[in-house]
């Protein structure tokens, strides 16, 4: 009896030395496969580490070597007139500024004034100059020129502009308070309701159809000297001239925004490369066109072409009308109709020293 009972007990001491073996086995065997599993997945995510860091060495290079040819051109100032299909081309600049590798702002002034105080116009230049992770760009919103070297800046931006025939910027300006545009058609503009005609304006000579009003694009490229926002200042139509010609790339007009669009692509390659393309295929080639326009009669428009400001603000309009048409005339037109650049028309002759060969 005391046999069978020590023989039961040995059995079931080995029973558990073998379930507890058992056990251990299929532990070692989980651990085993887990810490394999965890190595093969350490290996795998160091691999994927690397492909990523080899891939974003690529690209970076890619962005250097494209950001490398900007060189001096790293920043463009569009110091957008109202109304003249600004909206148009700043659209433009949105889409390609990824593809294109550049970067595009907005600078709304306090207000929606057009000029800044001195010591704003100091911080702004400091601002964009120094602003390294977003360069190259371009910067664009209603201000006044501005003369970086009078601040002692270092780096001189890129002025561009478009320019509008007055009386149509004018009349377009005052339907477009009463009837917004198709760019964000349920804004309830400031002179939302009133029906007034521009021809009945003028005849009633009330303030919004004031030809002084008209006194927008010859400040715009003038400056924030207190004598350019003089309507009829003879000196701010000189000073606007000197300044279209020496501060600004190109100046374009409204009528003729895809050449516009087609002289930037030909001259700054790096930022507008395949601009004109994308313009005539995008559906945002002509934004903000105002829902509601009535052309005006001929005797508004014989009042309106009477007088002072009229006449000075179509001279800066005609001025640069006939500077884009020249900077035109060194371009050709391709089976399509589009403005194109004939290439590089010069070459390199005589040099001297010779390179000598050992």
């Amino acid at each position: 009896m005391f046999h069978r009972s020590l023989c039961l007990v040995q059995g079931r001491k080995i029973w558990l030395f073998l379930l507890v073996l058992i056990f251990v086995i299929i532990f070692s065997f989980f651990q085993y496969n887990y810490l394999k599993l965890k190595e093969d997945r350490d290996k795998l995510e160091a691999r994927v580490s690397r492909l990523q860091s080899y891939y974003n060495l690529k690209e970076n290079a890619k962005l250097q070597k494209k950001r490398s040819d900007y060189d001096e051109a790293q920043l463009i100032i569009y110091n957008r007139v109202p109304k003249t299909a600004s909206t148009s081309f700043v659209n433009v600049a949105y889409d390609l500024c990824k593809k294109n590798g550049f970067n595009v702002l907005h600078l709304n002034v306090t207000g929606n004034l057009h000029f800044m105080s001195i010591a704003d116009q100091a911080r702004f230049i400091r601002n964009i100059t120094k602003w390294t992770e977003k360069k190259p760009a371009i910067y664009h919103g209603h201000v006044a020129f501005i003369d970086f070297l009078k601040f002692g800046a270092r780096e001189k931006p890129i002025y561009i502009n478009l320019l509008r025939r007055p009386l149509d910027r004018l009349v377009s300006y005052y339907y477009f308070l009463r009837y917004g545009d198709n760019f964000r058609p349920h804004l309830i503009r400031r002179k939302h309701g009133d029906k007034m005609t521009f021809d009945e304006c003028v005849q009633q000579k009330q303030s919004d159809c004031n030809p002084e009003n008209m006194w927008l694009q010859i400040p715009f490229l003038c400056g924030h000297s207190a004598e350019c926002w003089e309507p009829g200042s003879e000196w701010a139509l000189e000073e606007a001239k000197r300044n279209l010609l020496s501060h600004y790339l190109v100046v374009g007009v409204t009528e003729q925004l895809t050449d516009f669009i087609a002289v930037l692509e030909a001259t700054l390659p790096t930022f507008f490369r395949g601009a004109v393309e994308h313009f005539k295929s995008s559906k945002k080639g002509h934004l903000r066109k105002t829902n509601q326009k009535i052309e005006p009669n001929e005797e508004t428009i014989r009042q309106i072409k009477s007088t002072v400001i009229w006449k000075m603000e179509n001279e800066l309009y005609e001025f640069a009308l006939q500077q884009f048409q020249f900077l035109k005339k060194r371009m050709e037109r391709n089976k399509d109709g589009d403005l194109v650049d004939k290439g590089q028309q010069f070459m390199y002759e005589k040099i001297s020293p010779k390179k000598t060969h050992l």
